[in-house]
């Protein structure tokens, strides 16, 4: 007997429906594998991204199918196992039902797991002057922007306009602002020498912002 969603009735077993394939929602659906559970996996994505690689996907290190894992190859051999792609959107605990982009499903324990935005502390202008890295798009997006301006500086001859395109500034000195410098600066000593010979690589520089202190590369 099918219910919404296309899922099967739950025959007697408690159904845990999990929104978001990330580390949480990803690490709670392999460690359950009681037969008293009917899980249910809920994600936007078919896939779930190894997101402290991304830095890799940016400077053009990986490509994105390195750290993107499909859910269903995961749990092919699962049983009482099912995978949604869709968006969750409003949630009537006092009904035990989750409204979703595609149907409405009842369950017996829900998990949230969606993890979080990039958080701007409330700064509006960085919101809309920088970009943002959480997703496989958002690393293609400034891969993209930086080869670019490497193209672009390749070909203006105006000195100012060559230093812009040259500099590039991070945000947050955690452990992704971190990496991303480190990989900025490797492809500045080892790849661009190579990929842009009549350009002055010496001229690009990595700026890390932090919240104490102003680091320069």
């Amino acid at each position: 007997m099918k219910t919404a969603m296309d899922i099967p009735d739950k025959e007697g077993q408690k159904r845990l429906v999990i929104v978001g394939g990330g580390f949480g929602g990803l690490k709670l659906a392999r460690k359950l594998k009681s037969n008293k559970f009917q899980i249910v996996l809920l994600d936007k994505n078919n896939h779930h991204i190894f997101q402290p690689l991304l830095y890799q996907v940016v400077t053009a290190g990986i490509e994105p199918s390195a750290i993107s894992f499909p859910y269903r190859k995961i749990f092919k051999k699962r049983e009482h196992f099912h995978i949604r792609i869709c968006e969750a959107q409003q949630v009537f605990p006092e009904h035990n039902l989750l409204e979703t982009s595609i149907g409405t499903l009842a369950y017996d324990y829900l998990v949230i797991a969606t993890g979080c935005n990039t958080n701007y502390f409330g700064n509006d202008g960085l919101e809309k002057q920088t970009m943002a890295l959480k997703n496989t798009s958002e690393a293609l997006f400034n891969r993209n922007q930086i080869l670019d301006s490497f193209e672009q500086a390749q070909n203006t001859g105006n000195k100012e306009d060559r230093r812009r395109l040259m500099t590039f500034a991070i945000v947050g000195g955690g452990a992704t602002g971190i990496e991303l410098a480190g990989a900025l600066a490797e492809m500045r000593k080892f790849v661009l020498p190579q990929d842009y010979p009549d350009l002055n690589i010496n001229e690009m520089r990595i700026i890390l912002l932090d919240g104490s202190s102003r680091l320069l590369s």
